[in-house]
């Protein structure tokens, strides 16, 4: 069974991206209107949960790739 850690951790680190990259997204489709706000926490509230289930499946890949980046590194001496 996972950690506590192992299952907050990416919950939240899905959260920080995805509170920032909707605030980005939504301001380059739209500038800044009036209703902003609205419709970035509405992007926000539908990206949050996609981008937690995304970072349970990337998490392990990006840990597998990263350890063989490494070794192969290691191996050239870099």
């Amino acid at each position: 069974m996972p950690s506590k850690a192992a299952v907050i951790q990416p919950i939240l680190m899905a959260g920080v991206m995805a509170f920032l990259m909707t605030a980005l997204i939504t301001y380059l489709n739209l500038g800044i209107p009036p209703d902003y706000l609205g419709r970035w926490m509405h992007a926000f509230v539908i990206a949050w949960p996609a981008a937690a289930l995304a970072a349970y499946v990337a998490i392990p890949i990006a840990k597998r790739v990263t350890g063989r980046i490494v070794t192969f590194l290691e191996s050239r001496g870099l």
